[in-house]
């Protein structure tokens, strides 16, 4: 069961990295990076680079709520496991957070 809540996780964080190039960018510019509860964080505020969070962090919490739901477990299971895989993807330069809070660049 967690092979395939991973795998789910796996094509919701492709796919919303795949709908807004912003996002990409933004990550590559070190403004947003991803945070230890699995939703993304600001790193440099700006409006436009808090819409963009907002509605990344929407589309994550619908996701993780479906996946929830179906596999019959936490939300915040599904988050935590979310988090797992997104830092693990963070590509070198870009930044999540540690487990004490703090930004750190990949």
């Amino acid at each position: 069961m967690k092979t395939r809540i991973l795998t789910l996780l796996t094509v919701l964080l492709f796919s919303l990295n795949a709908f807004a190039l912003s996002l990409q960018d933004a990550k590559m510019q070190g403004k947003v990076g991803e945070q230890q509860n699995g939703y993304l964080g600001v790193v440099k505020t700006s409006p436009e680079v808090n819409k963009l969070t907002k509605r990344v962090n929407d589309e994550r919490r619908s996701s993780y709520q479906r996946i929830a739901k179906k596999n019959g477990i936490p939300l915040a299971e599904v988050a935590n496991l979310a988090a797992k895989k997104a830092i693990s993807a963070t590509k070198k330069g870009q930044f999540y957070q540690n487990k004490k809070g703090n930004w750190v660049k990949k």
